[in-house]
């Protein structure tokens, strides 16, 4: 599910989501965020090129497995950094047998709530 900042949950595209897991350089990059990390860390730590990871990050931000988080800073620019927004995806098969996706999600902090709402609205402005 699609965590908005205002708690609106919207399921990801089945696809989507077995496109990102099922790529090599997208694993790598869950693999090596446990902490809050920017694109150029992540390139960097993982060996990926920069221009690939960006496009990595894109697909599995798009699958809802990482959440961007912006970090402002004091001196007025703000740096976007990614985490893993999941604790377990599942691929339950609906009453349509059709395959369906749940995403269980850990809790969210007040300040990642409100980290939230400062990237939907950098997002709509």
């Amino acid at each position: 599910m699609v965590r908005g900042p205002f708690g609106a949950e919207e399921a990801p595209e089945v696809q989507v989501v077995l496109d990102a897991l099922h790529d090599q350089d997208c694993r790598t990059i869950v693999n090596n965020l446990d902490e809050p990390m920017s694109a150029q860390e992540l390139a960097s730590t993982t060996e990926i090129p920069q221009s690939t990871a960006y496009r990595k990050l894109d697909k599995l931000t798009e699958a809802t497995i990482l959440d961007e988080r912006t970090e402002i800073r004091s001196d007025g620019h703000h740096t976007t950094r990614y985490v893993v927004d999941v604790e377990e995806v599942r691929l339950p098969l609906t009453e349509d047998l059709e395959f369906g996706v749940e995403i269980d999600r850990p809790a969210r902090t007040p300040d990642e709530r409100l980290a939230d709402m400062w990237s939907e609205v950098r997002r709509e402005t």
